[in-house]
């Protein structure tokens, strides 16, 4: 029976797998995300399933090529927490998941952006306090008077277009590819002017490392309107940290929320009796700025109907494997 030994499986996702195992695979199910002090429980699979913040570097791919195992898989979009290069070197294959709902992390941008425009993080935290007054930093923005740009129109970018346009927001959008289908739901603009006239800008732009490492940076910060608000929940290394807390603190930016942190395999999963225990001063100064900074723990896929998708998808890549000895969904295809 082929083994997998899949890991970052929450509590909650246990059932998913199982369930949806119509392969009948053995499965190893492991809470933790894999990393050198427990890549031993590896050890006897025949193939390895990730998430995003697992280890996929040399050293790890290493010993696991060493103990016969020659399928790395993902079960996520992103693979950069694979060393692709190693594993090609090692003779491993991995394969990803190319999509899943849009909607779960499209509903996520669409939230954070709500949520900051109308100031909800303000009152609920007061409110937890007993804190019932009507200040002025309560009055806000309604979402059909809204222009809202999107940064990367691919699958997810246009599923939050569709949510905002369904409120009746205006709607504009900046990609290098202007593809049919996103004109018909969007007006593609310059991305100097989706920034100027937005009152929201959402990204969905992936991370080419090396290539458009922090390029949301003070420049296109001092684009934007002032007092707008900014969404990531694609990756946190396409943005500059450090300009978006300089941002906020002047009021250039109105409210920023992010589903995702600069290393935040060290951070996510954990949790901290203090955030000054972080020992990481830019997120310990994003943190400080709530509630005008929401952050969450890179739940944009954490839905029944994306993890769904998610272990389909890789069930299938290992049956691919192990029936034709291809899948269309590999990223290194092991010689």
């Amino acid at each position: 029976m082929f083994r997998i030994t899949a890991y970052g499986v929450r509590k909650n996702e246990i059932d998913y797998f199982k369930k949806l195992n119509i392969f009948d695979y053995e499965l190893n199910l492991i809470t933790d995300n894999l990393k050198k002090s427990n890549i031993i429980t590896a050890k006897g699979s025949d193939g390895v399933l990730l998430r995003a913040n697992n280890d996929g570097s040399e050293p790890i791919l290493r010993q696991l090529r060493a103990w016969g195992i020659k399928y790395v898989f993902t079960r996520t979009v992103g693979y950069d927490h694979i060393d692709l290069k190693a594993a090609q070197t090692l003779g491993i294959t991995v394969a990803r998941v190319p999509s899943y709902s849009p909607y779960a992390v499209a509903d996520l941008a669409m939230n954070l952006g709500i949520t900051l425009m109308r100031r909800t993080a303000i009152a609920t935290s007061r409110a937890a306090v007993a804190d019932f007054k009507v200040e002025p930093d309560l009055f806000g923005r309604e979402i059909h008077d809204l222009t809202v740009g999107i940064i990367g129109t691919g699958r997810i970018g246009l599923a939050e277009a569709k949510l905002y346009k369904g409120m009746g927001a205006k709607i504009i959008g900046y990609d290098i590819y202007e593809s049919d289908t996103a004109k018909s739901i969007l007006k593609f603009v310059s991305q100097e002017e989706l920034l100027s006239m937005s009152d929201v800008v959402s990204l969905h732009v992936p991370h080419f490392p090396g290539k458009n490492d922090h390029f949301f940076d003070t420049k296109l910060i001092n684009q934007m309107k002032r007092g707008a608000i900014l969404i990531n929940t694609s990756r946190a290394e396409i943005t500059d940290q450090l300009a978006i807390i300089t941002a906020i603190k002047t009021g250039q930016l109105g409210g920023f929320g992010a589903d995702v942190i600069l290393h935040e395999k060290e951070i996510f999963g954990q949790q901290f009796d203090d955030s000054h225990l972080l020992n990481d001063k830019e997120v310990t100064s994003l943190i400080d700025l709530y509630p005008k900074v929401l952050l969450t723990p890179h739940i944009g896929s954490y839905t029944e109907e994306a993890l769904t998708d998610m272990i389909n998808t890789s069930y299938q890549n290992f049956n691919d494997m192990l029936v034709k000895g291809s899948t269309t969904n590999d990223v290194v295809t092991a010689l």
